[in-house]
């Protein structure tokens, strides 16, 4: 059988996995939710399904991930197929994209993945009650919680260019982060090496304060260091404000020691600089 990827929620990280694998043969199969989304994914050699509304086809793969965050009323994913995906016996490797969100509020101290899942906002608990729905299919499943997602068209440099970027300081506050490249590499190396039942931090080395990033941007390009808010002042969304409930520094060991991962981008300077080149390299 192909080794095919039913990637339901196709979106950033997704299509940095799908980027490793479609040179190796792999056939890809990725929801998205509109006709117009799909016609560019099938620029990309991705077979593009409209869902929700499509039936998912699970009986022509071998593998899953799934990107879906949970809902009010659950995961949706679980929601519509759960009886298809139970009788799913051939799958080799099952993907769950989940977050650090899980861990909750620890005031800068380090977590790693026998850490209590203890999550301190609404997205979070959501996300522990998917991981344990999902967990129920006894299927071949492996937890990939993800740090702070950046990457190409997902850096600072647009807002320190507007000057809308804004360096908010709250004392002790620490936020872990993973560059997309990275996690691509982590899911292909669990793809490759699979463990089912594992759950996985997907991070770099280095925890940092959000201000340092921001001023790291504005002194790559040569632009003047934005002015501190102090958190109590900042006018934020209620998103935003909860991204800041919680502080940790995440420990991600175990995709070095048992997935043999060399992160491409150990911090997020290193991450930053690539950035920047590459966008100078498409000028």
């Amino acid at each position: 059988m192909t080794k095919t990827l039913l990637s339901i929620g196709h979106g950033y990280s997704a299509k940095a996995l799908a980027r490793r694998l479609l040179p190796h043969g792999w056939r890809i199969i990725g929801t998205t939710r509109n006709e117009e989304k799909a016609v560019s994914l099938r620029e990309t050699g991705i077979e593009a399904v409209v869902w929700p509304g499509t039936a998912l086809p699970f009986g022509e793969v071998t593998h899953v991930l799934t990107s879906v965050s949970p809902g009010e009323d659950g995961d949706p994913v679980l929601a519509t197929h759960r009886s298809a995906i139970s009788s799913t016996r051939h799958l080799e490797w099952l993907g769950y994209l989940s977050t650090t969100g899980v861990y909750g509020d620890h005031q800068g101290g380090w977590v790693d993945e026998d850490t209590p899942l203890a999550p301190a906002t609404e997205r979070g608990l959501a996300r522990k009650k998917a991981e344990a729905e999902w967990a129920e299919l006894d299927l071949p499943l492996h937890i990939f919680r993800l740090a702070g997602i950046y990457g190409p068209g997902r850096g600072p440099f647009a807002k320190v260019r507007s000057g809308s970027a804004r360096r908010i300081i709250k004392d002790g506050q620490v936020f872990s982060r993973a560059h997309v490249d990275d996690i691509a590499q982590v899911l292909e190396a669990s793809i490759r090496h699979p463990n089912a039942g594992r759950a996985y931090n997907v991070c770099d080395d280095d925890p940092a304060p959000p201000q340092d990033v921001i001023a790291y941007a504005a002194e790559l390009l040569g632009l003047p260091v934005p002015e501190a808010i102090n958190f109590k002042d900042a006018e934020l969304s209620p998103m935003a404000r909860s991204f800041y409930a919680e502080s940790k520094r995440v420990r991600n060991d175990r995709i070095k020691d048992e997935l043999g991962v060399t992160l491409i981008y150990p911090d997020y300077r290193a991450g930053l600089r690539a950035l920047l080149a590459g966008e100078n390299a498409r000028v």
